[in-house]
């Protein structure tokens, strides 16, 4: 125990949470001052006899998790770390444990030809505007009467085109690796390895001059939790086969991300962020996930096949509407129907899965994964001290937080058996998420107790969370 009460944290699973005990006066040292938890791993054993033994979900792990991981300032479980209100709150709204660009590189080809393929549409939509109105009238009712003579040869061709498409969708179907979902795949997955490179070399590029050097004390941390996850989950195929590179960046943006081909990038400010190891292990696992199910040849599979059926309903637009104008009124409805209705809702299963499968691998390398879900408690929090208006979650491609911790929170119990079933060191002390909670519901009677006495200058409808530093 250190000097403001803290319990020095302990990965095994003992003595890890740092909470608050004593009279109220260390609750308003902890509002005032903030509580800070050394990460002192030299001095304790990670993860100590994670694997004595083998599970069903078990890979044999020969060492544990490093003996000497620097020394890292993290916040513990259930607390908010000393200098949260002074997060960037706007790049905290923002973060997405996967980017976009990084969830699906759409291949160099597609990139070349999707445009042109979208401009050949328009114009010959448009085409076939201008030569109907050029028709005379007469012509016009001909064509009309020879179409209503040929309709179940009209309607043979569209059912027959359409039969093609669910051929083509049925025939390239795969089950994912772990959760067996059936899915869409038309690219290849060594070919998106080969452009994931390629993303790779532009990203290294970017921040050459910010990568953290490999003695840095947050580059070693990352290094050896990946390390340790890739080993406690090698008897998964698709985690063996990968090699895992890691560039710790000196971004204050709180992300990381994953690409295809085993590269791993974390952003000092996600290292900021996080409360203690085990939420940063899971986040990590989470970005695992992504590439080891393939989410990037997935989502752009999708993209491609969906994009390929649209070009039928552009050319349709531009050749009904009446004026370009209303074309592309009805091109950019089409667009966001498209968008809202089957993209955000993909990205949000995607993002979904990960979160499971990140989960059980954080579960097999003894984790605990109860940390899970108050990190995203903790970012929600972030989003209620900024006073930042809530975004709908389908106009997001992840989602909420508050959902998100929901999901977890449910998932936990079977992660917990799988820990379990891998012989890790049991876990004591209370859970992270009582103490987070217990935590907020304290901080909101210090609160409350503080607006009182100026009750009357306040608009009681509208009450304000307010820290004394903040």
């Amino acid at each position: 125990v250190n000097r403001d009460g803290c319990q020095r944290l302990d990965l095994s699973g003992n003595a890890r949470n740092c909470f608050l005990t004593g009279n109220p006066d260390s609750y308003r040292n902890f509002t005032g001052k903030g509580l800070r938890c050394l990460l002192d791993v030299p001095n304790t054993e990670v993860y100590r006899n994670a694997h004595h033994g083998s599970g069903r979900f078990c890979s044999q792990s020969s060492q544990p998790l490093g003996e000497k991981i620097p020394s890292l300032q993290i916040s513990s479980v259930g607390q908010l770390p000393h200098h949260f209100p002074s997060w960037n709150i706007q790049v905290i709204r923002s973060f997405h444990t996967s980017p976009s660009l990084q969830a699906a590189p759409v291949p160099l080809f597609w990139i070349i030809v999707k445009p042109a393929q979208k401009l050949l549409a328009i114009i010959l939509g448009r085409s076939i505007r201008k030569w109907w109105k050029a028709l005379p009238p007469n012509k016009r009712e001909l064509f009309k009467e020879s179409a209503r003579k040929n309709k179940w040869k009209i309607l043979l061709g569209v059912s027959s085109l359409g039969i093609v498409f669910v051929m083509f969708y049925f025939t390239h179907l795969e089950e994912t690796p772990i959760t067996g979902r059936p899915r869409l795949m038309v690219f290849g997955k060594e070919h998106f390895r080969e452009l994931s490179q390629m993303e790779y070399d532009m990203w290294r590029e970017l921040f050459k001059n910010q990568m953290l050097p490999e003695t840095h004390a947050g580059y070693q941390v990352v290094e050896t939790i990946v390390g340790h996850l890739s080993e406690s989950n090698k008897d998964v195929p698709q985690v063996s086969a990968l090699k895992w590179v890691i560039h710790v960046v000196d971004e204050p943006v709180v992300n990381a991300f994953v690409l295809p081909n085993g590269q791993v990038f974390v952003f000092t400010g996600l290292l900021d962020a996080v409360s203690d190891i085990h939420q940063l292990s899971f986040i990590l696992g989470h970005e695992i996930a992504h590439a080891v199910l393939e989410h990037a040849a997935e989502k752009a599979s999708l993209v491609h096949f969906l994009d390929f059926l649209s070009l039928i309903f552009l050319t349709m637009i531009w050749a009904i509407c009446p004026r370009d104008s209303l074309a592309v009124v009805g091109q950019w409805i089409q667009s966001k129907l498209q968008e809202f209705m089957f993209d955000r809702p993909y990205s949000r299963t995607l993002e979904a899965e990960a979160d499971k499968v990140g989960l059980q691998f954080a579960a097999k390398a003894c984790v605990d994964v109860r940390a899970s879900s108050v990190f995203w408690q903790q970012m929600e929090l972030a989003e209620a001290i900024e006073g930042q208006p809530k975004m709908p979650e389908w106009l997001s491609t992840h989602p909420s937080h508050e959902n998100r911790a929901e999901h977890l929170d449910r998932l936990i119990p079977e992660a917990l058996k799988i820990r379990e079933s891998c012989n890790c060191p049991s876990l004591s002390g209370p859970d992270p998420r009582l103490i987070f909670r217990l935590n907020m519901q304290r901080l909101l009677e210090l609160a409350e107790g503080r607006e009182a006495p100026n009750s009357t200058k306040q608009d009681p409808s509208k009450p304000k969370l307010d820290f004394p530093h903040t």
